[in-house]
């Protein structure tokens, strides 16, 4: 959140926001839209067809240089050595503990590396690059305010991309998730405008993230809703949560922070502890690993229509055995949802009489497998 005294940041987008009659909130020093009708609404309209996020608060961090590369091998926790041009993958920067000081996505362009980080990070995340710049030929440039991000995400996105945007490296049905590919917009009485377009996303449905320069990003973002119709509209990031937890997928500041351990977190996949390059953190995750986990991230649905909401105990028996990191209704599934940390033992014991402390009342909740929404699994693939 910003201090008393400093004024909100605001996207190229702030305006638009405006004249939809969005509700604007402080998130982490930007005023930003929460929702502009119902969240329940937004959130069904990625579910069903197309929704159109402005993502301008989070930054957008380029590195290059001859060391580029070894650069990033320090400071992230998976081998980037491994991704051809053009490939994005998840990834955590770790403190010396082990612990995450944010979670990114590395994309690998020809002859250099693009991070997007959370905005509630980026003036640390890029401290921490600073403190550990390999000697030799290597920058890090800082693009957050001179480049917009907007996403399409939703089941016809690719549909509705198409229609705004040109001359992709590749054909839209050959894009490859975490993949991201030059193309070009074309806005109305000027000049072609070159993007980039990402096949990644948030909120569990197809979907890209479209890199734009600044003073474009109105003109796209028109554009964009334009051709969706009514069949598209614009999505706040009271949704966003929604979505991303029906998802499963982690919020920095609710499943992970620098008091978690990835390991707990189930992010695994996002730790190559066998490359070769001493990465930051690496040695005491692995006096971890070897120690194994007293707790794990869970989700886990209430029996009633109460709802979980973080830093709620997670109770077995009368006894605190868990926290709440995450939790709302789930628009899609019609029933209350939740993340949060259980202890392993609790678990084993007693999987079948975990409560929710609502207020000093227990609610009876049942584990549920994440993510609790997979739109591969709504195609029956």
């Amino acid at each position: 959140m910003s201090s008393p005294t400093s004024p909100l940041r605001t996207t190229p987008l702030h305006s638009v926001h405006r004249s939809l009659g969005a509700t604007l909130v402080d998130f982490h020093g930007w005023e930003m839209p929460l929702r502009y009708g119902t969240i329940p609404e937004e959130h069904l309209r990625v579910r069903e067809t197309a929704g159109v996020f402005d993502l301008c608060h989070m930054g957008r961090l380029l590195f290059t240089g001859a060391q580029a590369e070894n650069w990033l091998q320090r400071v992230l926790s998976v081998d980037v050595s491994r991704l051809g041009t053009g490939r994005a993958k998840y990834a955590l920067l770790l403190n010396e503990d082990g612990r995450p000081i944010d979670d990114a996505i590395v994309y690998r362009r020809e002859s250099e590396w693009l991070l997007v980080v959370n905005a509630s990070n980026r003036e640390r995340v890029i401290a921490w690059c600073e403190a550990h710049r390999p000697a030799g030929e290597a920058s890090l440039e800082d693009h957050t305010f001179d480049t917009a991000m907007i996403a399409v995400q939703g089941p016809t996105s690719a549909a509705l991309c198409a229609s705004v945007i040109s001359e992709p490296e590749k054909p839209w049905n050959e894009i490859r998730y975490y993949e991201i590919t030059r193309a070009t917009y074309q806005p109305k009485g000027r000049g072609p405008v070159p993007v980039d377009v990402a096949r990644t996303g948030y909120t569990g449905e197809d979907g890209f993230e479209v890199f734009v320069p600044s003073d474009e990003a109105e003109g796209f973002w028109n554009a964009v809703l334009a051709a969706g119709g009514d069949r598209a509209a614009p999505i706040g990031l009271g949704a966003r949560d929604t979505l991303r937890l029906e998802a499963g997928m982690p919020l920095y500041g609710n499943e992970i922070d620098e008091t978690t351990d990835p390991l707990e977190a189930g992010l695994t996949f996002a730790l190559h502890l066998d490359k070769p390059v001493e990465f930051l953190g690496k040695k005491a995750l692995l006096e971890r690993q070897a120690r194994g986990v007293a707790r794990r991230l869970r989700g886990f649905r209430l029996e009633s229509r109460r709802i979980p909401r973080q830093g709620m105990s997670i109770l077995l028996d009368g006894r605190a055995v868990g926290t709440v990191t995450s939790g709302a209704p789930s628009p899609t599934l019609g029933y209350p949802i939740a993340m949060g940390y259980l202890d392993v033992d609790a678990e084993e014991q007693g999987a079948d009489r975990l409560e929710l402390d609502v207020r000093g009342r227990g609610e009876r909740i049942q584990l549920h497998a994440l993510p609790f929404y997979s739109r591969k699994r709504k195609k029956g693939s």
